[in-house]
């Protein structure tokens, strides 16, 4: 037996000081989880959020994610950069003038495929709202179909757009040859309705959010109507894995109360995400993500595509993997 302590004691002692530990074990637990926890390093410095053009709906999604920046972020000076569009911000993003970026899944796909310097890099903080693919003609135009659009001068998205990127595929899907069978005007939206106003386009294609202001205006101003695009979705599908980002979508007739539409308009619709790289820092990559899925109201007060944004689909940004520091804050928050 130990010295001054009989053998029958022993087991009753050891199991005191097990139970006297395990208690301080959950104590010490039960202490820290009351506590209030340190909070991660709080964002500083200078971001560049690369958008779009200034009457669409990325420049008017990154005007109002900076104003919450601002608000979750003080220490954080956010820039937004102009740009073409989706290919545009890509291309900013990977040559480090943005920080961040809004582009859509099929370009950030076709981006990847191609093999543009800086792709593999290239991580997404979450998926967004959705583009609804728009083909805009004069209510009195003959063009119901895509295949009308032969002769005629079609306002087709700038160079590096997205809206590019997309017309050019449904022209092909309604073997509509993009060279030849229309005068191609490289311009967005920022120019295309008022030159459909002045007669010097015939019709134009935006991919945007719904409504877009753009387009809202012009209904205002001009008799106009949307031409059905949903009937190229499976030639789209046809081409390939870079266009398995279309989907089926329709244009509710309330979206654009002044066109008066008698029905919902069939179209494609395709995901934005909010891209950066892999070397931008996790902890600002966590806390602007966390700021996007937290004020997705407050935007979607101006942008309604946004009140769209959900937590349980803002993970899924195929073509692009997660950045770390978004990952972490979906793990955090999960419900």
């Amino acid at each position: 037996m130990l010295a001054g302590i009989p053998q029958d004691h022993r087991p009753r002692g050891r199991r005191l000081l097990r139970a006297g530990a395990v208690a301080a074990v959950v104590l010490g637990l039960l202490v820290w989880w009351l506590l209030p926890q340190s909070p991660g390093p709080t964002p500083h410095g200078r971001i560049a959020v690369a958008t779009g053009m200034p009457t669409g709906v990325y420049a008017q999604y990154g005007k109002l994610l900076k104003r919450d920046l601002a608000a979750d972020l003080p220490a954080l000076e956010v820039r937004l950069l102009r740009s073409e569009g989706s290919m545009d911000n890509l291309q900013q993003l990977s040559t480090g003038r943005a920080d961040f970026a809004l582009a859509t899944a099929d370009a950030a796909a076709t981006y990847g495929y191609r093999g543009e310097p800086g792709a593999e890099h290239l991580r997404a903080c979450a998926r967004l709202y959705d583009d609804y693919v728009q083909l805009i003609v004069p209510r009195n135009s003959p063009v119901r179909t895509t295949r009308d659009l032969k002769g005629l001068r079609v306002a087709v998205g700038a160079d590096g757009s997205g809206v590019q990127l997309i017309t050019r595929r449904l022209l092909l899907a309604a073997r509509v040859d993009f060279d030849r069978d229309i005068a191609p005007v490289r311009v967005g939206i920022d120019r295309a309705p008022a030159m459909l106003q002045r007669h010097e386009v015939d019709a134009f294609f935006w991919s945007g959010g719904l409504p877009t202001g753009a387009v809202q205006t012009l209904s205002e101003q001009l008799p106009v109507r949307l031409v059905p695009l949903g009937d190229l979705l499976d030639p789209l599908h046809a081409m390939g894995w870079q266009t398995y980002y279309y989907r089926a979508a329709v244009i509710p007739t309330d979206a654009y109360p002044d066109m008066h539409a008698e029905e919902a308009v069939k179209t494609i619709a395709v995901a934005n995400l909010l891209v950066t790289r892999d070397d931008i820092d996790s902890d600002l990559t966590e806390s602007i993500t966390r700021t996007v899925i937290r004020n997705r109201d407050s935007i979607g007060t101006k942008v309604h595509a946004a009140q769209k944004v959900d937590f349980r689909t803002a993970i899924y940004t195929n073509p692009l993997q997660l950045h770390a520091g978004a990952r972490r804050y979906y793990v955090s928050a999960k419900p």
